[in-house]
């Protein structure tokens, strides 16, 4: 094996960490999936930095926290100055490539500033993330009084050349479906989740990924050692599946909702008003679930399948023994546990993730088939990521650490014992039935071994005993029995809020070759 090793990094969207066949769910069929966690390591304690898609594929992919990158939700730019995987590995030799999703924007006010064309060198990187965008498309086209919003995707040109027609294949064909008398049917709407989609499998927006990062291993295949991250679209909404996998799964294959009443008529004030949204209103209820949660089953196998193939590719072309296979999410989905849906908040639904890594080195052999129960952040890839590559650490910038201790041994000491996460919900509805200023709606969460505390501005905190409510229905946040757990986890949240690393543009070598010698270089203050 080389010692720099190909880096296969998939990502699929609002995928939840136990709706796999490796993750203990009855129905769901992962074959996959599970066979990956079998030759690597499964990380059943992965959680989110930001439980919403933009803010969490920004920390993901610059290895730091929303409150220290500051862009935290869905289309805020991130700064030009925050370096990203590509930045990083760029330097090590690595082609580093896109195909799919990233949720990025470009700080495109930084780049007019400084005077970078952002659509040629050096501009190009800031444009995309960091990555070369073998193909860029964050699976997002709506149509705003009937025309496409936004750049028409290489996607549509694709499904169009095939004879699906229209201003937007992506929605008319990929994401719509066809009623009783044959007419179009949007999936916008989620009644229309258990017809099939307007176009074949082979045709829609996850084969359509697959077969573009099967082009991309066969191009690079031979040259420079490669980084691709496949970030597939699915299954975030709209819940609509092609055939076959639409029917793989019924209503029969749903598995009761994690809520209580209690819950509801004692909803935390923040938590209330997230109810209040559509999409909360509608996951309430049984027959929105029995309609959609089985198609998000069949998008969840189709995806598998796809991931199958770009492993069948590794094998037959013999690359599998030179590449690490990283396979992740950027968030959960409530679905309607606790009275909710979509994301944002922070019970495990929704910022506990998949994470699986294969190592095919000798090195991580003591982990294969391996379960790790560490406490695993997903700012822990891009310095992960860097060491493969064979990169000097860079502590400074850096606020994850290394995952490669976890795959060479089963123990690892002096690991963290605490899980960071937070929130900026400026954007939804809730800020406004909350009253609440555009600058204070933000969460914060601490989770360690036993314990969840997330503190609220101009609210009371939340507080889940983990230990003896790992569905997280019983809100302690207000017990006063609890007074004590309370101030310390609130403490170690202040203590990691002003620990964050700020100072980024000098190294910590630098900082011990220059420390007390003022004097070397001339400067005498202080003297009589």
């Amino acid at each position: 094996m080389s010692d720099k090793p190909n880096i296969l990094f998939v990502m699929a969207d609002q995928l939840r960490w136990d709706y796999l066949g490796y993750a203990g769910h009855p129905h769901i069929r992962t074959p996959n999936l599970d066979r990956l966690a079998r030759r690597g390591v499964a990380f059943s304690r992965a959680f989110v930095q930001s439980p919403v898609c933009g803010g969490s594929r920004m920390c993901i992919y610059t290895g730091r926290y929303n409150l220290t990158h500051g862009a935290t939700y869905n289309n805020f730019p991130l700064r030009i100055d925050e370096w990203t995987i590509g930045d990083y590995m760029r330097p090590q030799g690595y082609r580093v490539a896109l195909v799919g999703k990233t949720h990025f924007k470009p700080d495109l006010e930084s780049m007019s500033r400084l005077g970078i064309d952002p659509g040629t060198n050096p501009g190009l990187p800031y444009w995309q993330c960091g990555f070369e965008p073998f193909e860029r498309d964050d699976g997002l086209h709506p149509e705003v009084d009937g025309l496409l919003a936004g750049a028409d995707p290489a996607y549509n040109a694709w499904l169009r050349q095939l004879g699906y027609p229209g201003i937007n294949p992506w929605h008319e064909w990929a994401n719509s479906v066809e009623g009783e008398d044959g007419e179009v049917l949007s999936g916008w709407a989620m009644r229309n989740a258990r017809r099939p989609a307007r176009v074949k499998e082979e045709h829609s927006e996850t084969a359509y990924m697959t077969d573009r990062a099967l082009e991309f291993m066969r191009l690079a295949r031979g040259t420079k050692p490669w980084c691709l991250h496949v970030s597939y679209i699915k299954p975030h909404w709209p819940y609509i599946a092609p055939a076959p996998y639409h029917a793989m799964y019924g209503p029969e294959h749903v598995l009761p909702a994690n809520r209580s009443e209690a819950e509801r008529q004692n909803a935390h004030p923040v938590i209330a008003a997230f109810m209040r949204h559509d999409e909360s209103v509608n996951f309430a209820r049984d027959d929105v679930r029995a309609t959609v949660i089985p198609t998000y089953m069949g998008l969840i196998s189709q995806f598998d399948t796809h991931v199958g193939r770009l492993i069948d590719h590794l094998e037959a072309t013999g690359e599998i023994d030179d590449t690490i296979i990283v396979v992740t999410s950027d968030h959960g989905d409530y679905l309607g546990d606790h009275w909710l849906g979509e994301k944002d908040l922070f019970h495990d639904e929704v910022v506990r993730v998949p994470l699986i890594i294969v190592d095919p080195r000798n090195g991580a052999d003591a982990t294969r088939g391996f379960t790790s129960m560490a406490m695993v952040e997903a700012i822990d890839l891009a310095p992960t990521f860097l060491e493969w590559a064979g990169g000097a650490p860079q502590p400074h910038r850096m606020e994850g650490r290394s995952l490669a201790p976890l795959l060479a041994s089963r123990s690892v000491a002096d690991w963290r014992e605490a899980i960071f996460c937070d929130s900026d919900f400026a954007l939804r509805h809730a800020r406004k039935h909350l009253n609440l200023a555009e600058d204070e709606a933000r969460g914060f969460m601490v989770r360690t071994e036993h314990w969840k505390y997330v503190h609220f501005e101009h609210f009371r905190p939340q507080l889940f005993d983990l230990e003896n409510d790992p569905s997280e229905l019983q809100d302690l946040g207000d017990s006063p029995a609890h007074a004590e757990v309370r101030d310390t986890l609130k403490g170690l949240l202040f203590t990691w809020a002003l620990t964050r690393k700020t100072r980024t543009t000098v190294t910590y070598d630098y900082i011990r070759r220059v420390t007390g010698g003022a004097r070397a270089r001339g400067y005498r203050f202080g003297e009589w």
